[in-house]
């Protein structure tokens, strides 16, 4: 997804900031700390006291009755696809969605299900999911998932609209189909919607969070559902090779983030939109950023991608017209203000 230093080293590069995802932050000196000292034990047999904690904090945060730990946002969101559907079914999801764009084929690869996306900008509404529901009639494949993502990556970090949300979850349910909630940047949408994150996941049979975006930790993401499901998990994670053993050091990294980075995301939706203002400064098109993503189309994106690289400020090439921005836990005070000031200079040069 992430292009623009594929196959390159930062050797040679004095950066100035990494905006090219949230993924590239690094522990605090209080999260190693806290990381050093957790208490640890054999999370495959269920013994990791640590783990178990996040797992509790996790569902009691989102309104779930149990949660699970998993090595990856990818992991997670694939898990609770493979529980909800069997091979042969189709899931319904928004164009661009993460589950289907940057998941590496695994939801056909590794469930033998079809993903079919709808809308636009993220999101569509109750009427273009009953549109394509099939009959129930052998010569369809049947629908029995839906999947949104809250906030919405490719669409630029925008939120879930409530009513939106709310409709698409009537017709699932009218239809029995289950619902899971890619909440990988959940907490960034209750910052900016003022939402709680329970609110958020109430709807949804599944949910997952990722602790290494915008919450600073080095690994990990979180699935939340009910007791029943998470045993289902158990063996979907454990067949995928996703068991690990004393993972309560990154279980903690996942609890100091918690407790500490989530109310400060504010922080970055603030310098997501100064950077967009900034960007609009120098010619670019950029739509408001809703969260801490900014999506942009300079004249020459490749051209605009390499020269500021060459000025110390890393973004991301997203697609043939557009790159991203990201603001997050490490971009120091005054960073974006220098940042800035490097690319005006590549402008007037």
């Amino acid at each position: 997804m992430t292009r623009i230093l594929a196959g390159r080293t930062l050797g040679d590069v004095g950066i100035i900031v990494d905006l090219r995802s949230d993924t590239v932050t690094r522990p605090t000196d209080a999260m190693r700390r806290a990381m050093a000292e957790a208490e640890v034990g054999d999370d495959v047999m269920g013994e990791d006291p640590t783990v178990r904690r996040l797992q509790e904090e996790v569902a009691a945060r989102l309104g779930k009755e149990a949660a699970l730990f998993f090595p990856s946002g990818t992991m997670a969101n694939q898990a609770s696809l493979h529980l909800h559907t069997r091979a042969g079914d189709i899931a319904i999801g928004s164009q661009g969605c993460h589950v289907l764009r940057f998941e590496g084929g695994a939801a056909a690869g590794l469930s033998g299900v079809h993903i079919e996306t709808l809308g636009r900008d993220g999101r569509f509404d109750a009427d273009e999911l009953r549109a394509v529901l099939p009959p129930d009639d052998p010569h369809f494949a049947p629908v029995t998932l839906v999947t949104l993502e809250n906030t919405h990556n490719a669409a630029g970090g925008r939120v879930l609209p409530a009513e939106v949300q709310d409709g698409v979850v009537e017709v699932a349910r009218e239809r029995g189909l289950k619902l899971h909630l890619d909440g990988a940047r959940l907490f960034n949408a209750a910052i900016a919607s003022g939402r709680e994150p329970a609110a958020l996941a109430a709807p949804f049979d599944t949910v997952s969070v990722c602790l290494s975006k915008g919450l600073g930790a080095p690994a990990g993401s979180v699935v939340a559902t009910d007791a029943e499901r998470i045993r289902g998990l158990l063996r979907i994670r454990k067949m995928w090779g996703g068991g690990m053993r004393q993972s309560g050091i990154l279980a903690a990294a996942g609890l100091h983030a918690l407790e500490h980075h989530v109310e400060r995301l504010a922080e970055d939706h603030a310098n997501a939109r100064r950077l967009a203002e900034g960007l609009r400064e120098l010619g670019c098109e950029v739509p408001e950023p809703e969260t801490n993503i900014v999506m942009f189309r300079p004249a020459d994106p490749a051209d605009f991608a390499e020269r500021a690289r060459s000025a110390g400020v890393l973004v991301g090439r997203f697609d043939a017209e557009r790159l991203r921005a990201v603001t997050h836990l490490d971009v120091a005070p005054g960073a974006l203000q220098k940042a800035l000031g490097a690319l005006r200079g590549l402008s007037r040069a």
